[in-house]
């Protein structure tokens, strides 16, 4: 008599675990050498992610050109052309700002720092002006101490920025062919997958239609934030309140996080300027903008593609910002939903057809008093057929009318 299997000494729900765990393993040192490979080609991976933003968001244009009879390479040149037009105005529209009012800005900040130590002075601290200008002086001592890594990183910034240059370049590129050829290389890369092509395609139409509506819909929201920002900086007279809105729009394609980083720059600059009054005026009309934005903005044109609970988009983004920093953050939601939606469309099975038919398309339907492709009469032709001929129950034949039925 031959002993029990092994897989009897351990309870149905131990092994039930311990083969769960095995997957979970096997999974797990998948993704990491994943992971390590986009790290390791980063210089590629994130220009093309980029690009596949920028995509995403430029198409609709595209798209509408070719629907007007515009050959692909024209319309994808408009487009390219379009964008760059608008990338370059606005810098110049930030850099031309930027050169007239910071003069003015440090002219503000002197003046309020002014205010500020005859506040410390005459106020209730009573400081004596010889401690301020001892924590002015440590202050000085500190930069000066940091100069050496501060000179290293603006050295080593000429490196970056010929990397920066060539991403920048490939980036074009990338997003060029995209535009231009973006249908036929999805067909070539479903050659690959066989029989699993359907799901492959669903699955990638799926989260192509929502990187889509994420792209747009941020923008949207962003240059929306950025705008009313933008309008409240120049109604208080706060210098270099165009690229303060410029930077607030950016920042809104971090979620939560952008949106700290670049108000808190913005008040300080308020701060800095125009005192705290204003600080705390603008600081309270960034957060009541803020709520609208997440409460009204946010579910009705970017949360039917997402629908992610706001501790779901914080750990995307701490996963995202640990393995890549910024760059990380920015792309780790639009990666996230795209793999949220993708998944069920791979796992989803097509639906049963009825018997009889197959996935492959209609033949040519032939002339209609000749026979079919299979050799026999068509369904519709042969009035006197038997189920046992056809599939199909015979159709009922009228009889002729009679003489007697005819009207007089």
């Amino acid at each position: 008599m031959l002993p029990d299997p092994p897989t009897k000494l351990v309870p149905p729900v131990l092994a039930r675990t311990a083969a769960w765990c095995a997957c979970l393993i096997l999974i797990g040192v998948v993704v990491n050498y994943f992971v390590q490979a986009i790290a390791a080609l980063s210089f590629v991976a994130l220009p093309v992610a980029i690009a596949l933003l920028l995509t995403a968001l430029l198409f609709p244009l595209t798209r509408s050109l070719r629907d007007a009879g515009m050959r692909p390479i024209y319309a994808t040149w408009i487009t390219m052309l379009v964008a760059l037009a608008v990338l370059t105005g606005t810098g110049w529209l930030v850099g031309a700002r930027a050169s007239e009012e910071f003069p003015n800005l440090v002219r503000q900040v002197q003046q309020t720092a002014r205010t500020v130590q005859e506040w410390l002075i005459t106020g209730p601290l009573h400081l004596r002006e010889a401690q301020i200008t001892d924590y002015v002086d440590e202050i000085a001592a500190l930069v000066n101490a940091q100069r050496t890594a501060i000179t290293g990183t603006v050295l080593s910034a000429g490196a970056v920025a010929v990397e920066v240059l060539a991403s920048i370049v490939l980036l074009l590129f990338v997003t060029f062919f995209l535009l231009k050829d973006g249908d036929r290389i999805w067909s070539w890369f479903l050659r690959a997958f066989g029989g699993v092509a359907p799901r492959v395609d669903r699955a990638g139409r799926a989260a192509w239609t929502t990187l889509s509506h994420y792209v747009q819909g941020t923008v949207a929201v962003a240059a929306v934030h950025g705008l009313i920002m933008g309008i409240v900086l120049a109604g208080m007279g706060v210098p270099l309140w165009a690229p303060l809105a410029v930077l607030i729009f950016f920042a809104s394609f971090i979620p939560i996080v952008g949106i700290f980083f670049a108000g808190t720059v913005a008040t300080l600059v308020t701060l800095g300027a125009k005192g705290l009054v204003y600080a705390l005026i603008f600081l309270g009309i960034l957060v009541v903008e803020q709520q609208l934005e997440n409460h009204v903005l946010q579910p009705l044109i970017v949360g039917r593609a997402l629908n992610f609970h706001p501790l779901a988009i914080i750990l995307v983004l701490a996963v995202g910002g640990i393995l890549a920093g910024i760059a990380g953050a920015a792309v780790a939601v639009p990666v996230a939903a795209v793999i949220y939606r993708a998944i069920p469309e791979l796992r989803h099975k097509p639906r049963a057809l009825p018997p009889g038919l197959d996935d492959r398309p209609p033949p040519p339907a032939p002339p209609d008093d000749g026979p079919d492709l299979h050799g026999e009469e068509r369904p519709w032709r042969t009035d006197h057929s038997t189920p046992q001929d056809d599939d199909r129950p015979p159709r009922q034949v009228e009889p002729p009318a009679r003489d007697d039925d005819k009207p007089s």
